[in-house]
């Protein structure tokens, strides 16, 4: 007898889960119900940079959806559920009747709550109309000028986007230092000292305490001191709280987020949850947490998906993780990278720095800074990442990283870390790539100039020279 699926959100979460199902079972009925086309949040700067337009940011349209035998619900949104009747009741009034749930609502942004946070132009930037709001906004501004109150992961994302296009920034944060949930101290005055020779006015450890009109439709952000920071446009970034209000009386244990299981299964028969909605199990601790990010959100996604058709696939748990560019500088921070025992190794005037931490001889978290040609261009993230997932135990190989702090390749090696990871399968199966393509289009790799020096371990010689 075919099921009938219920799936609530429209990013990657309940998009991946789509796919799964249909993946296990060809003939199910599949509901999606979403305020928000189908996009991917993670793309919104592309578009705001001007590096893509609008319509690359979706992650599904009408055809896609029909090929895969989908019946849409956008825009509409879920205000109710009564999980004992499996009953989901929609704005609309609409009442759909689901056999498995899943709840993929994803987050919002926290509100600020001081005066004049309800100016033009002031707002958060984390859906499409969002974007859209600065872009039109600022159409007519040569050179905006951008305050941002918060200088977390999301805020620097928004930021970066804006720095390409030559915009004005500044930062405002309340913590003593920029991106406080992913950078230690030590990396993150590498991180100010950049900004600085890049124009980035950065101000920590302070708040604004309210936001007054200026001249010229401008606005003045009034700091605790009294400092006035003026702007075109203030970005608020300080953070994003899982969307579960609805489910308020639905019987569901929710503590910060909708909490699952190892198979994203909630306390509720037949009902899932995924995404920035969802805390579940994660590495290296017991506890269930939240990560809002997009590959937790992909394996969720798939995890549930396949569980809703009928398989028996457990989740090993979610790495945190973080990457970001900021302003040609690049950071990235996995795992407990805050944990006491670590191996570091700096060098500010290069913007270099390195944190391998450890729990006895196993890396459970890392802080990588650098430019491109210290850090994007070089596979020690990837490495690094994978011991993380693997949970591998490096033995005598801990010491050997401590002196050889940038030789990952031996130990990533000699650990059999490639090996493992080779063999991880989430679903039992291969993975398969995304099903969606821009009007249908076929997707294009062009190597760039320094593509050679990764396929070839040694230079082209001519076959008929002797040795």
């Amino acid at each position: 007898m075919a099921k009938h699926h219920v799936i609530v959100g429209g990013g990657p979460a309940a998009t991946n889960a789509v796919e799964t199902i249909r993946q296990f079972d060809a003939d199910s009925t599949i509901i999606l119900v979403s305020d928000e086309p189908a996009h991917s949040r993670m793309a919104l700067p592309y578009w705001l940079s001007g590096q893509i337009p609008r319509e690359h940011v979706l992650t599904g349209d009408e055809a896609y959806f029909q090929r895969l035998g989908v019946q849409c619900r956008v825009p509409a949104r879920a205000v109710k559920l009564d999980a004992q009747n499996k009953k989901l009741t929609l704005d609309s009034g609409e009442e759909l009747s689901f056999d498995t749930l899943l709840i993929a609502t994803g987050s919002s942004p926290l509100k600020l709550d001081i005066p004049g946070v309800d100016l033009p132009g002031v707002q958060p930037l984390w859906t499409l109309d969002h974007t859209q709001s600065v872009l039109q906004y600022t159409e007519t501004l040569s050179k905006p000028q951008v305050a941002f109150i918060g200088a977390g992961f999301i805020g620097f994302i928004v930021l970066n986007a804006m720095y390409k296009r030559g915009w004005e920034l500044c930062v405002v944060e309340r913590q003593e230092h920029v991106l406080p949930r992913m950078l230690d101290a030590q990396a993150a005055a590498v991180v100010q000292d950049w900004l600085a020779a890049r124009g980035v006015e950065v101000h920590c450890g302070t708040t604004v305490r309210e936001i007054r009109s200026g001249q010229n439709g401008q606005k003045l952000l009034v700091l605790e001191n009294g400092q006035e920071l003026p702007a075109d446009v203030v970005i608020v970034a300080i953070g994003v709280k899982p969307n579960v209000d609805w489910l308020e009386g639905s019987g569901l244990e929710i503590d910060q987020g909708v909490v699952i299981d190892d198979h994203c299964r909630t306390n509720m028969p037949d009902i899932y949850a995924a995404g920035d909605v969802a805390q579940g199990p994660v590495l290296f601790s017991d506890q269930k947490e939240i990560h809002a990010i997009q590959p937790t959100a992909v394996d969720h996604g798939r995890v549930a998906g396949a569980n809703m058709a009928g398989q028996d696939i457990s989740y090993p748990g979610s790495l945190s993780m973080n990457v970001v560019d900021i302003c040609g500088l690049q950071a990235a921070s996995f795992g407990r990278w805050d944990a006491p025992e670590a191996t570091v190794i700096a060098n500010p005037s290069r913007h270099i720095y390195r944190k391998l931490c450890w729990q006895e001889d196993q890396p459970v978290g890392a802080i990588f800074l650098g430019q491109a040609n210290d850090l994007g261009m070089l596979n020690d993230v990837g490495m690094v990442k994978g011991m993380l997932q693997t949970q591998t135990r490096l033995g005598p190989w801990k010491r050997f990283l401590e002196e050889n702090p940038f030789d990952i390749r031996r130990p990533f090696i000699a650990c059999q870390v490639a090996a493992k990871l080779a063999r991880f399968r989430l679903l039992g199966r291969p993975s398969q790539p995304r099903g969606y393509r821009f009007q249908g289009g076929e997707a294009v790799a062009t190597p760039g100039p320094g593509h050679a020096s990764y396929v070839h371990t040694k230079p082209q010689t001519d076959s008929s020279s002797s040795g």
